[in-house]
């Protein structure tokens, strides 16, 4: 399954286009170029539905709201539904204030999602329609750990049932759901959380492993998760041999995005797939 993903993304190079916030756009971008993927950011209302219609899959980030680029969101959200195209939403900050919670709700109410992907934080806030997030960064007491998984992987399960798209939550431990199936990764590094724009290079990425696998979403989705937190282990063995920090650490990691294949994610993979009832 993962080379058939990774070869569909080889032979469709996906165009994706990204409605997404000012602070990792170029990241954004980079990421995608580096897993052989093609990045196009629009958001004017005047032709977000135009690229819409000639891209593979569509990423809309909330990170730097505002109200022009909203209407431009479910725009380009109905036209990409309207063409059965892979649209992902990554709700930054969902919880930090009123107009992001409230942002969040009406994009899920007009567009329909193939996947929410989002930190703990984020993901409850969507789950109860309301909450509260650290900034862009998840609550120390929401944290899912080996004790709590179960919990949370209904959790997931029930937002997956209502919405009838995949549910990721990233962190320490990433699960993927949908439906009656899940994966738990355990994938990754700490130092990731260290660099600003992981979570939505991370969202792009799965974007593009959607966008050339849109039969297979939920699977497409976690090996995109899997890609990152391998991509970002391999970075930390590297910044610490050349002596580096978090700039280098960074370059790194879209570097070994650029090199990853199916055969060295297969052999690093930390995955277990749970059968859910």
């Amino acid at each position: 399954m993962i080379k058939k993903i990774y070869d569909s993304i080889g032979l469709k190079s996906p165009l994706v286009h990204n409605i997404t916030n000012y602070v990792t756009v170029n990241d954004q971008a980079n990421i995608l170029l580096a897993c052989g993927a093609s990045p196009i950011m629009a958001d004017d209302m005047k032709e977000v539905e135009e690229i819409t219609s000639i891209c593979d899959a569509l990423i809309i980030n909330i990170g730097t709201l505002n109200e022009r680029t909203v209407s431009s969101m479910i725009k380009a959200g109905r036209k990409a539904n309207e063409l059965r195209h892979p649209v992902v939403l990554d709700p930054v900050g969902v919880g930090a204030s009123k107009l992001r919670t409230e942002t969040a709700i009406l994009l899920m109410k007009e567009v329909h999602f193939s996947v929410i992907r989002g930190n703990i934080s984020e993901i409850k806030t969507i789950y109860y329609g309301s909450g509260s997030t650290k900034g862009v960064d998840a609550n120390i007491s929401d944290r899912v750990t080996e004790d709590n998984m179960k919990d949370v992987i209904g959790l997931l399960k029930e937002l997956s049932d209502r919405t009838d798209s995949v549910i990721a939550v990233t962190g320490a431990i990433d699960i993927i759901v949908y439906k009656e199936k899940a994966y738990i990764i355990r994938n990754g590094h700490p130092m990731m959380s260290k660099v600003t724009g992981t979570g939505c290079m991370l969202s792009s990425l799965i974007g593009a492993f959607c966008g050339a696998n849109p039969q297979l979403i939920p699977e497409a989705a976690a090996v995109g998760i899997c890609t990152m937190g391998i991509c970002g282990e391999l970075a930390y063995e590297k910044m610490k041999e050349m002596d580096g920090g978090t700039s280098s650490y960074k370059m790194y990691l879209i570097d070994y995005v650029s090199k990853m294949n199916a055969d060295l994610v297969m052999a690093r993979a930390k995955v277990e797939q749970l059968l859910l009832r």
